[in-house]
């Protein structure tokens, strides 16, 4: 939870004080999305930053940023329950709840 809280402040920049909490969060979980899914796509940990932006993502620019405060956090989770689980819905709901 204390990751989400860095990531949040983190991202209080201007352009995203004019986004809801609910849109900012939603982002967030986008971030993990693609976080996870370069872990699945076997990307090693130190060119997810790169391999998530040549993806194209959806989110403002800003939220790039979080990249390398989440990275570690979908890196360190078992390969199972990376499989198994979506880590953005999950996020997401913890984000919610702050």
């Amino acid at each position: 939870m204390l990751r989400i809280a860095i990531v949040a402040a983190l991202l209080a920049t201007p352009l995203a004080a004019q986004e809801t909490k609910e849109e900012s969060c939603k982002y967030q979980a986008d971030v993990v999305a693609a976080i996870q899914k370069a872990r699945l796509d076997r990307v090693k940990e130190r060119d997810v930053a790169q391999a998530v932006a040549d993806s194209g993502p959806s989110w403002p620019e800003n939220y790039n940023a979080a990249i390398p405060l989440i990275t570690p956090w979908v890196y360190e989770q078992k390969m199972r329950d990376v499989r198994k689980k979506d880590l953005g819905a999950a996020w997401l709901e913890l984000c919610l709840q702050q």
